[in-house]
Formats: C-alpha cells, structure tokens, sequence
C-alpha cells in the first residue's frame, strides 16, 4: 500500500468515519487508521442510541457497523495500526506506527475520549475484578448481584437504569443534590424499585478480598462514612481526551482538549481535531460526525493552497 495520502484520519469512532465518509465523496486520498478492527468508538458500549436523528433505538454495536459499512461502500481505506507520534516534516506530517509509516498533508486526530478514573484506594487494584468503567460491557457479571454506580450525568444514570434490569440492587453515588442527567433519564432511574441514590456523597476506598466486596463513601454535609455492600462498582464520572498524539503538534487546553472551533480548524496548519477530542460544547454521535464532515471541509480549503 502506497503510504502517502491526502489526509490521514486517526481514529475510527463517528467522528473519524464522517471524515472518512467526506474524504472519500471529496475525491480524496485518504485513509483512516484504527488500532482495533472494531469501529464506532465509545459508542459501540451503548445497549441503545436513541437521540440519533433516523435511527432510534438502534444499538451501539450495531450503529458502528452501520457507519463502517457505508464508509466502506464509499471506498474509505482502511488501516489496522497504533499510531505512536506524528511530526511535521518539510510541509507535510508523519505518523509513526506499530506497524508503518504514513505521510500526509493533513491530519484529522479524532481519538475520541475515554472514561476518568477516580484515583482512590483500591480501584486500580480491583480493575477486573469488580471495578468497571462499562456496565454494557460488564454487566452481566454482576446478575442477581448488588451493584454501585458513582456519576450523575448522562452516563453514570444510563448505566445505573441498565445494571437495575440484571442486578439484585443498584446503588448511584453523586456527589451533588441533583442529577445531571436528561429529565427523561432521571425519570426512567427514580421509578425503579431496586435503585437507591446516596445523594451529596463521595467514594472513598474500593474494598475488597481478592474481588469486590464494597465500597465505602463519605456524605459531604454530614462528614458520616459508611460501606456498601457491592459486587461491582461502576465509575462514570466524566471523560478524558485520548490526546497524547497531539501534544506538541498543535494547542491543547488545560484538560488536554485540542483547541480548535466549528470549523475544526487547530493552531497548526493542515491539522485538525474532530469530535470529542475537541473543544466543544456538546459532545454526541451527531456532533462528532458533523466535526467529521467540518474537518474535511476546512481540509479541502487548505490542499487548495499547497
């Protein structure tokens, strides 16, 4: 395969398949690079999408593989490797990988974001072993057990509403008074009989012997401690960008988002950041695949040039 492209898409969530999507309708010699042979991203974690325009209720997994199919169809290139730093040289930029080198005049870094961790005793201990950052991938261990999700956003309230269809009980830890979440998702998690929510609290410590066994929280008014009792402890408790790459190639913010606007455009010339990766107000499937199409287009004004 000729290692010279137009564009060189990385990353294969929603945001890099509508890049590759317009890259390809474009005309342009562009190929998108995925280090795992699944595509969709975070979404494919989801059990079901059901704010994506057309396509309601339709699952993750299945959403991803609809999007690779029609990317595919348009004749998109595919590459299977882990890119490991991309620098610019004499007006064009390279992306070292595992397993070759790519040379492009323009990037689409389109990494995504991936779930925080909270940094208390025990979780990084019991990863695996109880601790999860995925309930629609790990779920079903925990059937018929008791459960905890901390979180008060979109995510952390989806997976609790999840884990109470297969677990004994589900406890939700947040941090706050009120929930995040869309009303519709806090309606949808307060009408369920096996779910309590520990309001103004914090975690504290995973504790466990060997697995999982509690984990125990502090109320943030009252200053009281107390262990639950839980099998498996679900964190969702925010996002960080995948941005490692990008780091020394064009501007990030303090939380490590690259800086760049609707046009997608970032402070080096030829590069650009789409999807969640960027600094944007909303973050979903319908706006990294907008950034994706944004990107190719501010992409073709910049070829134009050279």
């Amino acid at each position: 395969m000729e290692n010279t492209f137009d564009m060189l898409i990385i990353g294969s969530g929603p945001a890099g398949l509508g890049a590759a999507l317009y890259a390809a309708r474009a005309g342009l010699n562009a190929a998108i690079v995925e280090k795992n042979p699944v595509s969709g991203g975070q979404i494919i974690n989801t059990t079901e999408v059901d704010n994506y325009l057309g396509l309601p209720g339709i699952g993750g997994y299945e959403m991803g593989e609809t999007f690779r199919a029609h990317v595919e169809k348009m004749g998109a290139v595919f590459i299977e490797d882990t890119i490991s730093s991309v620098k610019s040289s004499d007006g064009l930029y390279v992306a070292e990988g595992v397993s070759g080198t790519y040379t492009s005049k323009t990037i689409v870094f389109a990494m995504g974001a991936e779930r925080s961790r909270l940094g208390i005793p025990g979780e990084s201990e019991y990863v695996g072993r109880g601790v999860s950052y995925c309930a629609t991938c790990d779920g079903a261990f925990f059937r018929k057990k008791d459960t905890v999700v901390i979180g008060g956003g979109d995510v952390a309230v989806e997976d609790a509403i999840y884990l109470a269809g297969l677990c004994e009980h589900v406890t939700l830890v947040h941090r706050r008074d009120e929930l995040r979440a869309s009303v519709s998702l806090q309606n949808a998690l307060l009408s369920r009989e096996n779910v309590t929510v520990e309001w103004n609290s914090v975690a504290e410590e995973v504790i466990g012997e060997g697995k999982v066994t509690a984990l125990k929280i502090r109320n943030k008014e009252t200053g009281e401690t107390k262990e639950i009792p839980a099998s498996g402890v679900f964190i969702a408790v925010g996002m960080d960008p995948v941005s490692e790459l990008a780091k020394g190639v064009c501007d990030l913010n303090e939380r490590g988002y690259i800086i760049a606007g609707e046009d997608c455009v970032t402070s080096a010339p030829g590069v650009y950041a789409a999807g969640d990766i960027r600094t944007k107000h909303l973050r979903q499937v319908i706006t990294a695949v907008a950034d994706g199409a944004c990107a190719v287009s501010s992409a073709e004004v910049y070829i134009r040039t050279l």
